[in-house]
């Protein structure tokens, strides 16, 4: 099992968030070069490990600067809207340690954020997510 263990200042005002690249899914990045086309770098992001998220969220620029085309719409409620449609993008999620995840990526505005992702319970799911709050740290193991 891969995991990785981080460290914050304090969770409480910061929240569990790690440098995460983004980059194009598996499936994409194959197509790509078997077709002799340049595969897009990923994407250094910060994120938050989000428990209240259902799904995991980039911002939907991350998603135009990598050229993913939608595979999907979603309706989403956000604290100041509700219904809102966006795009569901297949994604990889590359975190520390080599520990990486396939993922299909809502792509949302996160504006006025200290982030440009949320990694949501579709991707909790897949593993384990410890909180340990008194020491601020979390680890996420796959």
């Amino acid at each position: 099992m891969a995991s990785f263990t981080a460290q914050v200042p304090s969770l409480v005002d910061a929240g569990p968030v790690v440098e995460v690249q983004i980059a194009v899914g598996s499936i994409l990045e194959d197509l790509l070069t078997s077709g002799g086309e340049q595969v897009p770098a990923p994407v250094t992001v910060t994120a938050m490990i989000d428990t209240g998220a259902t799904s995991t969220v980039i911002q939907q620029d991350i998603a135009d600067q990598l050229g993913l085309n939608p595979v999907g719409v979603t309706p989403i409620n956000t604290p100041s809207s509700t219904g809102v449609n966006c795009y569901r993008y297949l994604v990889r999620l590359f975190f520390q340690n080599n520990v990486n995840v396939e993922a299909v990526a809502i792509g949302a505005p996160l504006e006025g954020q200290h982030i440009q992702c949320l990694i949501g319970r579709d991707v909790l799911a897949l593993g384990v997510f410890v909180y340990v709050g008194y020491t601020n740290t979390f680890t996420l193991s796959f």
